[in-house]
């Protein structure tokens, strides 16, 4: 269960009463990212430090490790030698993104939604800046991109370095699914389903976390759902094309090209088959201009006549020969609609006993095992091979349960005659002791205890950007030796300029400007600050090439350091019961 937002103080006791009612409720582990949690009065439930944690370095992984946290979830923007160190220096599981939506910041370090719309992303409620177009301007005042998407990321793609990964102690791998569609879940599951099953089958030193095969009824593929083109990231090293600057929408796979348009319809030549329902697109002007078709009709080899249900009003600007696009394929759609897979869990199944007490043992394939007796008068068989086939299709009947039978064994001296009912029931009874025993055999985590000695934080002064919201998280870093703790930003302590946002990928080095890069004459070019616009938004850019970061500074709007705080009693009360509030005046 995640939990991983900043807390103010007077969220801090509803907070502690959640977290008691979720692990008497049976939840096995919660994802954290305020440090405050470790100071409250809460059941031992395992705790997981949240990628919000923005954890980078092998001091700090060791440290939340050290201090109590089972797993971690890494940031994003690591590469693999970086993974490896922390693996090798902490007990903790490592968890990592390998899929999905990317934040341009490291998260935990953003703080531009919060100063632009107090919307604060350390509080679940980020308003996505990062995918409005922008218009960057160098330090002479001279135009570098216009109305770009510029701090829009193209989307993470692992599949490429499952095994690596694997290798650098990557052993919980995330999904980034927020806002996601049912046919997005179960297309990206199903993926790196397949994708990991075929790299434990090719080796020997691996073996899944959990019991179970799962059947795929589809064939999964990534380009058909929703994602702003691919890119590993920082995982094999800084690459310049992780940017999606002209849109921050799904484009879909290129279909064909448009030939015309006509009043309400356009002919188009395709390398794929369409029908009714698809969603196709073109890009005008930076632009995409979507549809969906109502009536395809076929004209002609690779040739169709495109209605769509609503005419855009842009679509006739589009020229003769022009890219069509589908992001909507309307069959494949519809298949995932169905029962799209099936996880079931082996077991063996010996039938034994005899005609007073016949006895069922089912072991499953984790090696849990139970045994069920059903007590009767049991007659012989007069003809023994049918009566011995029905009791093996009998006790191996698992059709609506999570099991298949690997093995059956009938286990009896002769041939008994059991009656169907009779069989059935000690089957199924069977099966839910079997349940019953694998939830039970399953160990509940319990919270890490701190190391011995205790461990001290690797720093002494922490800035806003520690995310300190409230006196129980600075109680926890005061515990471990930090002197100095300013208050997060949601406080709104910080009235001035600050990185609102800090982030690895570069625009200087996306539009080959970075001094590091530099040839020949241009090597001598300074990384001076850029300006970031959008609309009378004016955001300065800094650049920090040592750690090769990019300091997105801004301050937070004077309406916004007007509002309560976040999470606050205050900010919880609607405007019209805070007047209830105030004294009536005399006379009123």
């Amino acid at each position: 269960m995640t939990l991983n937002t900043i807390l103010h103080d007077d969220e801090l006791e509803p907070a502690q009463r959640l977290i008691t009612d979720l692990y008497e409720t049976g939840v096995d582990a919660l994802i954290v990212q305020d440090m405050g949690v470790m100071q409250l009065d809460i059941p031992p439930i395992e705790l997981h430090a949240s990628t919000q944690c923005d954890i980078r370095s092998v001091e700090k992984a060791k440290f939340l490790s050290d201090v109590g946290f089972s797993q971690i979830v890494l940031a994003r923007e690591l590469d693999l030698q970086q993974i490896k160190a922390i693996y090798e220096h902490t007990d903790a599981t490592i968890e990592f993104f390998i899929h999905g939506a990317l934040c341009v910041a490291y998260s935990g370090q953003c703080n531009i939604s919060h100063a632009q719309t107090g919307r604060s992303a350390n509080r679940g409620d980020c308003s996505q800046a990062c995918r409005l177009p922008y218009t960057l301007k160098d330090d002479q005042g001279r135009v570098v991109a216009y109305e770009k998407h510029l701090l829009s990321m193209k989307d993470n793609d692992q599949t490429a370095n499952l095994a690596q990964l694997i290798d650098a102690g990557v052993r919980s791998f995330k999904i980034e699914g927020r806002y996601k569609d049912m046919s997005y879940v179960k297309n990206i599951t199903a993926h790196y389903r397949q994708m990991l099953d075929a790299i434990i089958e090719d080796r020997g030193d691996l073996a899944r976390s959990s019991a179970g095969r799962t059947e795929h009824f589809f064939v999964p593929s990534t380009d058909k759902t929703f994602h702003r083109g691919s890119t590993d990231y920082f995982v094999n090293a800084r690459k310049g094309d992780i940017g999606a600057f002209d849109s921050p929408k799904f484009i879909g796979l290129p279909v064909g090209e448009v030939l015309k348009v006509g009043k309400d319809h356009l002919d188009v030549e395709v390398s794929e088959a369409l029908t009714n329902g698809d969603g196709l697109n073109v890009m005008i002007k930076r632009e995409i201009v979507g549809f969906r078709a109502n009536t395809v009709e076929k004209t002609g080899e690779n040739r169709y006549r495109v209605w769509p249900n609503e005419m855009p009003a842009d679509l006739y600007k589009a020229r003769p020969h022009q890219a069509l696009n589908r992001n909507l394929d309307h069959n494949w759609q519809q298949a995932l609609q169905k029962t799209s897979s099936e996880r079931r869990i082996a077991v063996d199944i010996t039938l034994s006993g005899w005609q007073e007490q016949l006895v069922l043992t089912m072991t499953c394939e984790d090696g849990v095992s139970v045994t069920h007796t059903l007590d009767g008068e049991f007659a012989e068989a007069t003809q023994a091979d049918k009566a011995l086939a029905n009791l093996r299709d009998g006790v191996a009947k698992l059709g609506q349960t999570i099991y298949f039978a690997r093995n059956v064994e009938i286990a009896l001296p002769g041939a008994l005659f059991v009656p169907n009912g009779l069989l059935n029931q000690l089957r199924r009874e069977t099966v839910e002791r079997l349940d019953r025993a694998r939830l039970d055999a399953v160990p509940r985590g319990q919270r890490k205890p701190v190391s011995v000695p205790p461990p001290v934080y690797p720093e002494t002064h922490l800035s806003f950007l520690a995310n300190v919201y409230n006196h129980k998280a600075r109680e926890f870093y005061q515990r471990y030796g930090v002197k100095l703790i300013d208050a997060a930003y949601e406080a709104h302590e910080e009235k001035g300029d600050v990185p609102v946002m800090i982030t690895k990928h570069c625009l200087r080095f996306a539009f080959n400007l970075c001094p590091k890069q530099a040839k020949g004459s241009i090597k001598s070019w300074k990384a001076t600050p850029m300006q970031l616009i959008h609309g009378d938004e004016v955001l300065t850019l800094k650049f920090d090439c040592r750690p090769c970061e990019m300091h997105v500074v801004g301050k937070m709007k004077n309406h916004i350091l007007k509002m309560p705080l976040p999470g606050s009693i205050v900010a919880s009360v609607s405007p019209d019961e805070l007047l209830k509030t105030l004294p009536k005046r005399k006379g009123a």
